[in-house]
């Protein structure tokens, strides 16, 4: 594969840092030099919050860098750009009769598998991230050691996404890190954001590159492989690390 492309889009978790864990240093250290030669993008089912507790306080580079760096936050329903700074270009905000309208349909879904939530929770189980929302077993806090060993097959969440496709079939639903569920508008994934990309960037598709740890059928990056963009599938930030090293040769 060529890897003289113009921009690198990065997943998250599970591939630039550890499920909800702080990027670490080394990593930013290698991204920094990443971006005195590419554009970078990161695209995340986590909302921005989570973007700067999680990778822009790791990643310690002048301000003059991040004009090459472009967030795509809630699976790229919202794409943020540094201008002096994080400015939204645009937002698909659910409405608030949108949001009612998936917490019901959580509540009908867990009703009609009798799901029974796990005694102890760390955070908060169905979360608001405005243009997105996201179920977490666990809750958002949840040790990443307890996460892991939940759902590994995905066999869990796949019967609650089926059950709540019926109560909200326009919307986008999908299966996301260890133990989320991620709601959007319709339409609205992480290969939207590619096309977003072309469109506010003007970078053709044969110019990006993508690395992720799900572009497995089913998995949350998938929808970027079905665009015919060239992909990297990795398994977490170790082997990430290793190509980025090649990406800056």
């Amino acid at each position: 594969m060529n890897l003289k492309k113009e921009l690198i889009v990065f997943d998250l978790d599970g591939t630039l840092n550890e499920s909800k864990l702080p990027m670490d240093l080394e990593m930013g250290e290698l991204l920094t030099k990443l971006l005195e030669k590419k554009k970078v993008a990161v695209t995340s089912g986590k909302g921005f919050k989570l973007f700067e507790e999680q990778f822009l306080n790791s990643l310690k580079c002048q301000n003059s860098l991040l004009k090459n760096l472009f967030l795509f936050p809630t699976c790229s329903t919202s794409f943020y750009k540094f201008k002096d700074k994080w400015i939204p270009m645009y937002k698909e905000t659910l409405t608030k009769e949108q949001k009612e309208k998936i917490f019901n349909a959580f509540n009908l879904t867990f009703n009609d598998l009798k799901y029974k939530h796990p005694e102890k929770t760390y955070g908060e189980i169905i979360e608001d991230r405005e243009t997105q929302i996201t179920f977490s077993a666990f809750g958002q806090l949840a040790p990443l050691e307890l996460k892991q060993s939940w759902d590994q097959n995905q066999e869990k969440r796949l019967k609650i996404v089926n059950v709540l496709k019926n109560y909200i079939p326009e919307f986008e639903i999908r299966v996301a890190g260890t133990t989320s569920i991620d709601i959007t508008k319709k339409g609205i994934d992480k290969a939207y954001g590619v096309k977003q990309i072309e469109k506010h960037l003007n970078i053709k598709r044969d110019q990006i590159l993508f690395i992720g740890d799900a572009l497995f059928e089913g998995g949350n990056d998938y929808p970027v492989k079905t665009l015919g963009i060239d992909c990297i599938q990795v398994s977490g930030p170790k082997e990430t690390k290793e190509i980025i090293k090649n990406l800056i040769k």
